[in-house]
């Protein structure tokens, strides 16, 4: 079958379309962006916009048109953190369901965790025993571990780069005392959570999934996109050291020239760097593999287990 999975982020509202069926690996088909940053769109009431509102209700409708286009079987259609804490988001999401026909499921943040985990699991196999994962997104950061397909500890911790950076960073680049500020912050966020995860006991591997991790790992050394995604790809403890110090340092318009950097994200990458950091040493982790596989991933491999065997 042919499936339709569209993912309402914080930065991004992404449709990956791919041929699938129970018991073999999804194929992709075809690949969708639009940047619309919902969570820079949330007012002092902590409403989506009205602009907001606006530009989800049309990138939802286009997806829509391209996966019947496409020739899909099913829309799978979510949203996380930045839908999930507007104060407003019932109202946004029966707009959503009346002007483009997609009923929009909101993620708890503890079923994103659970779902990353199980494509990690999946990707990864049985083999690697028990896996911690970490994800980071633009409003949140989830955390999950465990030995099997649904995970032992599964938490969700407002720690996204997109929403620290809103609330803490006033300059490009930051000063020190405020990054200094946001380090300590973090730090304190992520003791609680570290103990759940530390708690199911040492892990046999430590995974990292999400475009912020991977943006961390290209800059550290780490093989570019176009080799693939089966290629190894590894982020050290002493490299994600020299990669928050040189970008701590860039305005985000340089920082987006890099390779591996998306303009739409290089304003946030360094806040993102910090919660990678916190969350290595809260872990007692010295290097994080890096998962091609996450969230929608996930989202296709549950649908198809509920399929009926033929």
């Amino acid at each position: 079958m042919r499936l339709g999975v569209l993912d309402v982020g914080s930065n991004t509202v992404h449709l990956l379309i791919v041929d699938a069926h129970r018991g073999a690996q999804p194929t992709p088909q075809h690949s969708d962006k639009a940047t619309l940053r919902l969570a820079e769109n949330l007012d002092k009431r902590g409403n989506l916009s009205t602009r907001g509102a606006d530009a989800l209700v049309a990138a939802v409708s286009d997806a829509r048109r391209e996966a019947l286009a496409q020739g899909c079987d099913e829309l799978l259609a979510f949203a996380t953190s930045a839908v999930r804490d507007a104060n407003n988001s019932a109202q946004v999401l029966k707009r959503v369901a009346r002007e483009s026909d997609v009923d929009l499921q909101v993620l708890s943040g503890d079923d994103e965790a659970r779902l990353t985990f199980l494509a990690v699991r999946r990707w990864l196999g049985w083999s690697a025993g028990t896996i911690f994962s970490l994800d980071i997104g633009g409003g949140s950061l989830e955390l999950a571990a465990g030995a099997d397909e649904d995970p032992r500890v599964a938490v969700s911790v407002p720690l996204g780069a997109a929403r620290l950076t809103r609330e803490w960073f006033d300059d490009d680049p930051p000063a020190k005392p405020a990054i200094a500020r946001l380090r300590q912050y973090v730090e304190s966020e992520l003791a609680r959570p570290a103990k759940l995860l530390l708690e199911s006991g040492p892990p046999d591997h430590v995974v990292a999934t999400s475009k912020t991790f991977r943006t961390l790992a290209r800059l550290a050394g780490a093989a570019p996109s176009s080799a693939g995604p089966r290629a190894v790809r590894i982020l050290t403890r002493t490299g994600l050291t020299q990669v928050t110090s040189f970008i701590s340092r860039m305005a985000s318009t340089d920082l987006a020239e890099l390779d591996g950097v998306s303009v739409g994200r290089a304003h946030q990458t360094l806040a993102g760097s910090i919660v990678a950091a916190a969350a290595m040493d809260a872990l007692g982790t010295d290097h994080l593999e890096i998962c091609p596989w996450a969230l929608r991933e996930g989202v296709i491999l549950r649908r198809l287990d509920w399929l009926e065997s033929p």
